[in-house]
């Protein structure tokens, strides 16, 4: 049985394509960023990738699992530094900066934040502190490879979590591949990357081989 909305995001999806053409490489991607300054051995952490699909765009968000891994150490560090002092000091207490306008008028053209209070501070200091130990030491947490289908009004979005590394144009594109493939059901992730857990030993291994 044919759903209405679904159907409805997928004519949205092709008549925003239609007028408002991604601009693709030779091998029909749209390549956001670039890879110029990217060491070829240098680790991978997130990027994103586009192609046209059955005239709609897909727009994939990839994240390496390492990636996730740290943002769970980072999650971690905040958790156990616990709540803090709760000073707004980037919105409260600020300075307005003035521009003259005319002979007697002035206006608010910007805002100068006072700096954290003493408090505050001790408090970035414990949290620093804290994702250092955390960042060296690792924590007990896994990630397996994941991905997900979002319908968007321009696009289709796929989140997607894999272990590649991507530090240049033609890696990238295998990002694309997998994730045209799993839309259109030719493959899993178990099936690519059988029985893959990204682990604390995982991370200690790569942040040990940062410091040589």
């Amino acid at each position: 049985m044919k759903n209405a909305k679904y159907e409805l995001l997928g004519r949205m999806q092709r008549q925003y394509h239609r007028h408002h053409p991604w601009r693709l490489s030779q091998s029909g991607l749209y390549i956001p960023h670039s890879y110029a300054d990217t060491k070829p051995d240098s680790l991978s952490w997130w990027d994103d990738v586009g192609f046209i699909l059955n005239g709609r765009r897909v727009i994939v968000w990839w994240q390496h699992p390492r990636h996730v891994y740290a943002d769970a150490i980072d999650a971690q560090s905040w958790q156990e530094a616990g709540e803090g002092p709760q000073d707004d000091w980037l919105t409260e207490g600020s300075t307005k900066n003035y521009r003259r306008v005319g002979a007697s008028r002035k206006k608010i053209v910007s805002y100068t934040s006072r700096q954290p209070s003493a408090e505050q501070r001790l408090h970035y200091d414990l949290l620093r502190d804290i994702r250092d130990r955390l960042t060296t030491d690792g924590i007990d947490f896994e990630i397996s490879s994941s991905w997900k289908r979002e319908p968007l009004t321009w696009a289709v979005g796929v989140s997607l979590v894999a272990p590649f590394e991507v530090r240049n144009a033609d890696e990238l594109a295998e990002v694309a591949r997998l994730a045209r493939q799993l839309i259109l059901g030719q493959t899993t992730l178990e099936a690519e990357f059988p029985g893959y857990r990204y682990k604390r030993s995982d991370w200690l291994r790569e942040q040990g081989a940062k410091k040589k």
